[in-house]
């Protein structure tokens, strides 16, 4: 990542100069611990456009800028540890008054601040290092402010109204900043200092300080609603608990381990950060979608980091299944778009959704996660045969099977959603843009609508049923499960293929009529095995023409789409968990190949990048020598873009593991080019445990196993 051009840098007692200031995600640096993040600039800086200190969708602090000698410190270098615990910024003095005769030259201060998030708290030391000889005097100014920004606020939603900012209140070596909002809750964020200020109000304070000749000094400053009085020591044990959170976080489940540096640095870099996304809640482990617009509880984003981390960390998906049943709908409500049965879209906790102002506070606007959940709840038991849960989940999974084909009977047999309130979601698949359902000649569909890859969502989330329902011994529901499957699978094949292109319509709109556009929702099909061999064959193909593959790997879109724009969120952009989605379909069909060749142009993409993958970049044609285009305000970083590349690799391996048969099937594995050997340590299942090791040879790939206590028990079907 690189530093801010000098005339970048804002001014930071200026508002107007900061909001003019471009903060794009390859300027910012995150942090994140539970409900609270951090999102900083190079420096450690936060300007108050969307960067910022967050907890529970409200921004504690909004600016945070450190001055030396009145001026911004030099910037030498800044970065993120590999475990995603600290940020560290290393800047040096600009020229400084004199001592005596002499001023002090750049260069000579050393500065260093290195923060961490812990147990709601945003921690830092800044220390001081004086280089020269001599004595230097330095005034060290902290700038500060908290305007209780709701999330949504930072995000541009305009309100008529706000709470009352109370008078700040200056406490022995710090300051509080509090607000108390329409809903009536008082926020506050407090500033304490390890040395009390010589000066001190409700924009900043003042250290005036003199260093000895290589001298240093130490401030520690803890932030949030109940900082005290921060010290070393306390410093140093919360950075050794963070550690060893993000550890723990880390070691669950199997490794992977590749013979290219590089590649395993991607691979790493993921794991690091669905360990940061990853949030303890009481019912277990559960993956926020992205930072900095959606850490919280998505259900959508939340499964589909569960299924590309399935086969290695099954207790992911055991978390994210037990949260969402239990924030399963129970009543109707057209503001919630909520009906009993449902699973949760997204839920919140700031001001504005606590007023009503916005849906968001628990809204299950979202058609495909229902049959999304059902779906990650067998392939979850297929994993593990873990029938105790599954047992205990049966009726959420029931109810969710009721709401999915008492939809899809008052729709004409197919799964369709149109927002009851204009408060909601227009659309309300995973490409839930205003513009990005539509007709080839452009016009926008009435609905209600029906999405391809829900209906494949749906009968994945049928067959299902039927599978769990017989293991558990319901065999009276089994049947019937299965053959409405059929039958959906039948209905998409007779309304939604299109012989002249070989392809699926992206939808059906609320006359019947197909949505004749080339779009990568087809490829989730896929990855459902919702349609037949050939078919299957002729969309895989499709999804590598058509002005689909841009080389950084597949648009949302195609180039010859009325509606496309490169630069769009849904209507050409690249999204790597739609990418790795449909190359884990083209696997399902053989096209392994295929899938390997996305996986390189994904890892070339994240080689660019500092192999950390955003929620999304731009859909330009891929040029030699050129890195791939940015989308501005992407998060980063985001779950199911860090789940990718484990997603990518199953398809490529061709693993498929059954814990119900005790049973691990790897068929005609490939490796992208940019791997000659893997390992994968640690593969669990209940009968044991077992290492497989890749390797090619020739023209070919080949594995091999070695066994591990409990393992012989354990099937191991290589089909190479």
């Amino acid at each position: 990542m690189s530093s801010p051009h000098p005339q970048d840098v804002p001014n930071p007692q200026s508002e107007a100069s900061n909001a003019s200031v471009p903060r794009t995600p390859d300027h910012l640096y995150v942090l994140k611990d539970g409900d609270s993040f951090v999102v900083a600039d190079t420096y450690g800086d936060i300007a108050g456009s969307g960067d910022g200190f967050f907890m529970e969708d409200t921004r504690l602090l909004s600016c945070f800028h450190l001055l030396l000698g009145g001026e911004r410190p030099t910037l030498l270098s800044s970065s993120v540890s590999r475990d995603n615990v600290f940020f560290t910024a290393h800047a040096t003095n600009r020229p400084l008054p004199p001592l005596g005769d002499e001023s002090l030259p750049q260069g000579v201060v050393h500065i260093e601040r290195r923060r961490l998030l812990w147990d709601g708290l945003l921690r830092e030391s800044i220390t001081l290092k004086n280089y020269s000889l001599a004595a230097t005097r330095l005034q060290l100014t902290v700038v500060y402010g908290a305007d209780f920004s709701d999330t949504f606020e930072v995000r541009g939603e305009r309100r008529s109204r706000r709470g009352e900012f109370l008078p700040a209140k200056i406490q022995g070596k710090g300051v509080e900043l509090s607000y108390r909002g329409l809903d009536g809750v008082e926020r506050r964020t407090r500033l304490a200092f390890s040395t009390a200020p010589d000066a001190i109000d409700e924009k900043q304070c003042r250290f005036d300080l003199v260093l000895n000749g290589r001298e240093d000094m130490v401030l520690y400053v803890d932030i949030g609603p109940s900082a005290v009085s921060p010290t070393r020591a306390q410093f140093r044990a919360a950075s050794a608990a963070a550690r060893r959170s993000m550890r723990t976080r880390q070691r669950t489940g199997a490794r992977v381990r590749t013979s290219a540096r590089q590649f395993q640095a991607w691979v790493d870099r993921s794991e690091a950060d669905l360990a940061l996304l990853t949030t303890a809640l009481p019912t277990g482990p559960y993956p926020y979608a992205g930072i900095p617009w959606f850490s919280t509880p998505f259900g959508r984003d939340a499964i589909i980091t569960a299924l590309q981390t399935l086969w290695l960390k099954p207790s992911l998906a055991r978390g994210v299944l037990a949260y969402l049943a239990s924030q399963q709908a129970r009543e109707t409500s057209a503001f919630r778009d909520a009906e009993p049965g449902k699973i949760m879209h997204e839920q919140r906790k700031g001001e504005m959704t606590a007023l009503g102002e916005l849906p968001f506070g628990r809204y299950y606007g979202g058609v495909d996660t229902t049959p999304l959940f059902v779906t990650l709840a067998a392939a979850y038991a297929r994993r593990t045969a873990d029938v105790a849960f599954i047992t205990d989940l049966w009726p959420s999974l029931v109810a969710a099977t009721a709401w999915i084909q008492g939809n899809a009977k008052r729709h004409g047999g197919f799964l369709s959603y149109a927002r009851a309130q204009a408060s909601g979601l227009a659309n309300q698949g995973w490409k839930d843009s205003h513009d990005s359902i539509f007709h080839e000649d452009g016009r926008t569909p009435e609905g209600p609508i029906a999405l391809v890859e829900v209906q494949g969502y749906a009968v994945a989330a049928l067959r299902g049923m039927a599978e769990m329902a017989a293991w558990l011994g319901h065999d009276v529901v089994a049947a019937p499960y299965a053959d409405a499957a059929e039958a959906w699978r039948g209905r998409v094949e007779s309304r939604f293929w299109q012989e002249d292109m070989q392809f699926y319509a992206l939808a059906l709109d609320g006359g019947g009529e197909p949505c004749r556009v080339y779009a990568s929702n087809t490829g989730h099909l896929l990855y459902m095995g919702l349609p037949g061999a050939e078919r299957g064959r002729a969309v895989a193909r499709q999804l590598l023409a058509s002005g689909l593959d841009s080389g950084w790997g597949l648009r949302t879109l195609s180039s010859k789409a009325i509606r496309f724009n490169p630069m769009s969120y849904h209507n050409g952009s690249v999204w790597p968990h739609d990418v790795a989605l449909c190359a884990a379909g083209m696997a399902r069909y053989g096209e392994r190949n295929s899938t390997a060749r996305l996986t390189s142009e994904m890892f070339e993409c994240a080689s660019r990048v500092g192999m950390r993958l955003p929620e999304l970049f731009c859909g330009f044609e891929r040029m030699s020598s050129e890195a791939p285009v940015s989308y501005p305000v992407a998060c980063l970083p985001q779950a199911w873009a860090a789940g990718s590349v484990f997603m990518l690799l199953q398809g490529c391996l061709g693993i498929d593991i059954d814990a119900m048969h005790g049973r691990i099937v790897v068929e005609r594995p490939v490796l992208p080019t940019e791997i000659e050997s893997l390992v994968l340590r640690d593969l669990r299942l209940p009968q044991g445990a077992v290492d497989i090791s890749l390797s090619r040879r020739g023209g070919s790939v080949q594995a091999a196993v070695s066994r591990h206590s409990g393992a012989e028990a354990l099937q191991i079907d290589l089909r190479l």
